[in-house]
This record gives C-alpha cells, sequence and structure tokens, in this order.
C-alpha cells in the first residue's frame, strides 16, 4: 500500500480547533445513608452507585446538541490532537455554525434553569416513595449553570523550531501528529462511507437523489482537506466524477446505481482507494476509474423477493457488496494531470 504522510507544511493551510460542551448529568453518588444504614461491603470490595436528582428526559436536549457539534466538526474537519483540523479558509462559516448551536444551546440551558426548582420538585414526587434521598443530594441552580458550557478555542498550529535545549525540538511530537493526518483523513472516509452504504445504498435496486446528499457532503469534506496529503485531491475528483454522471431528474437505477454502489464500496475500502487514487494521479483520470469500477465481476446481487422492501427500493444480502477490481495498466502513457499541491508536493 502506498504509505500516507502528510507534509508538516500542511499547517500553513489549516486551524486547530477545540470543542468543549460540559453537561450536567443530574446524578449524584449515593451514600450509605440512603440506604438507611444497611451494612454495606468495604470500599475496596465495592462501591455504591448513583441517583439522578432530575428528570434526565429535560436534559437530553444539550447532549443533541453537542453531538450535532461534534458531528458538524467531523464533516467538515478531521481529528486532530485533542479536537480537529479544519481548512483556514473556512474557518467563517464552521465558527458561524458554532455560534448557531452556542445560541441553541445556551437558549435551552436558560429554560431549563429557569423551570428548575419545579422540574426537581415533579421529580420527587415521581418518585415519592424515595424523596427523602433525592432531597438529601439537591443542588442549587447556579451550582448547574457553572457545570453547563459550550465554548472553543480556535487557533493557528506551529512547530516548533528553536530552543535552548535541542531535545525539546526534536521530541516535540508535533511533527509525528501532522504526518499521521492522511491516513487519519482516509480512515474518517472508510467509516462514513461504511455508514452510508448501510444507510443509503446497502441491497437497493433503486434510490432517489437524496442518496447523493451523503456523497456530497463527503465531497465537500475531500475538497476543503485536499491540501492534507497528495491522494486526497484524487479522491474528491472521483466523488464528483460519479456525481455529475447522475441522472438530473428521476430515481437512480440500473448502471447509474451500480456505479454509486461500487464508488461507495471503493470509498470504505482505504487500501483499494488510495490505490485508485495512485492511478488519477500517474494520469488516468477519474473516469477511467470509474469505468474500472464499472466493469468489476457482479456489483450487486439481486434480492431473493420482495421481503423487505421499504419506501419503493429492496434491500438484498448484507453481504451484497460490489467487488473491487483491479486498474487496468493502459496501453499507452498518458498525460499526468496538474493536480493542485499548494506547493506541498
Amino acid at each position: 500500500m502506498t504509505q500516507l504522510v502528510s507534509d508538516i507544511r500542511i499547517l500553513d493551510n489549516l486551524l486547530a480547533l477545540n470543542l468543549n460542551v460540559s453537561l450536567w448529568s443530574a446524578r449524584r453518588k449515593m451514600s450509605q445513608e440512603d440506604l438507611g444504614g444497611a451494612e454495606l461491603p468495604p470500599e475496596d470490595l465495592a462501591s455504591l452507585g448513583s441517583k439522578r436528582i432530575a428528570d434526565p428526559e429535560n436534559l437530553k436536549v444539550f447532549g443533541t446538541l453537542k453531538a450535532r457539534a461534534f458531528n458538524y466538526l467531523d464533516r467538515h474537519g478531521v481529528r486532530f490532537m485533542s479536537g480537529w483540523a479544519i481548512p483556514e479558509e473556512r474557518a467563517g462559516e464552521i465558527v458561524q455554525e458554532l455560534l448557531n448551536i452556542r445560541t441553541e444551546f445556551q437558549k435551552e440551558k436558560e429554560a431549563f434553569l429557569a423551570n428548575y426548582d419545579q422540574n426537581v420538585q415533579a421529580w420527587i414526587e415521581k418518585h415519592h416513595q424515595w424523596g427523602e434521598i433525592i432531597r438529601n443530594s439537591l443542588v442549587g441552580p447556579d451550582y448547574v449553570r457553572a457545570r453547563m458550557e459550550f465554548r472553543w478555542q480556535l487557533y493557528k498550529v506551529a512547530p516548533l523550531e528553536q530552543h535552548i535545549d535541542n531535545t525539546a525540538v526534536l521530541e516535540a511530537g508535533l511533527a509525528e501528529e501532522v504526518q499521521g493526518l492522511g491516513g487519519t483523513l482516509f480512515d474518517e472516509v472508510a467509516k462514513s462511507a461504511d455508514d452510508i452504504w448501510r444507510r443509503v445504498y446497502h441491497g437497493k435496486t433503486e434510490v432517489t437523489h437524496k442518496a447523493l446528499s451523503p456523497l456530497r457532503t463527503l465531497h465537500a469534506k475531500l475538497t476543503g482537506l485536499s491540501f492534507v496529503e497528495p491522494h486526497v485531491a484524487p479522491v474528491a475528483d472521483i466523488v464528483q466524477s460519479a456525481l455529475l454522471r447522475m441522472p438530473k431528474k428521476g430515481n437512480i437505477t440500473g448502471t447509474d446505481l451500480l456505479l454509486l454502489q461500487g464508488l461507495v464500496c471503493l470509498l470504505k475500502d482505504s487500501t483499494a482507494l488510495v490505490g485508485h487514487a495512485q492511478k488519477v494521479i500517474e494520469g488516468y483520470g477519474p473516469a477511467f476509474v470509474l469505468d474500472a469500477l464499472l466493469a468489476g465481476p457482479d456489483i450487486i446481487h439481486e434480492p431473493d423477493g420482495l421481503a423487505g422492501q421499504m419506501d419503493g427500493t429492496m434491500d438484498g444480502n448484507m453481504d451484497d457488496e460490489p467487488i473491487l477490481p483491479e486498474i487496468p495498466v493502459a496501453d499507452s502513457a498518458l498525460p499526468h494531470p496538474a493536480i493542485p499541491s499548494l506547493g506541498l508536493w
């Protein structure tokens, strides 16, 4: 497999973003008094669990908003150190979306705190038999407020180039983190493609244009991070070329669907994906790769019956995945394409 090593100079084109979302769990540690002084095993043998002092249903919205922020950053960035690396040119729109989520978080937080006392009382009444152990552990709204935060830090990363102790420079660790970014990105692409396959394309004989949406999202991520490693831009080109082949109207069936299914399964396989991207770098072009996918044997199998039909599509066997073909070597040398490198290779 082609070795994926990102150049330290990619730091010139990215920013690091660390997201801190703190949630209040409404849990407090159980005490021996809560159990009426019952004899318990020693602490080095066992420990008591926790109790909820507020209804967890009232807190679900905060977990949803946290997940929304994480998913957004995963769609536009790549995991890096304790957070994400994002394209510097997209920092404005990414921060704006975080601002939107934070505004919603703050609104829900204030609404929760405004009704905090009433909600706690309702929780006690719901569990009136255990009301005393809830009251013994209650905390005030100011305590809760301090434990619910939505904030981030956006910063530029630069290598340590000089220090009085040269060991600090040689063992700074940043170069290793940066070198692994390309591999991390392709791993994330494979994970996303696996999810897309299961949710959208697995076993289908017909899909709507909505099935293109997750591929467009993945293409946008690859395009924004194309400077991370030389094979990223060719993969983005392959995805874009496949999308351009799709019909403008109507459901997607037949050869068009087979092409998309082959593409998604290629994206799931990092080793094969890098190999196909290398062919683009060598001058064979995205169309050559896509035609090779269609030429592969038995892209999908027809489902055995109508069982599992839903929303106008049919599900096949879970193992019905395209068999990725080897890309043939062209008879004559082709010109090498001009892939933007931003001066990195």
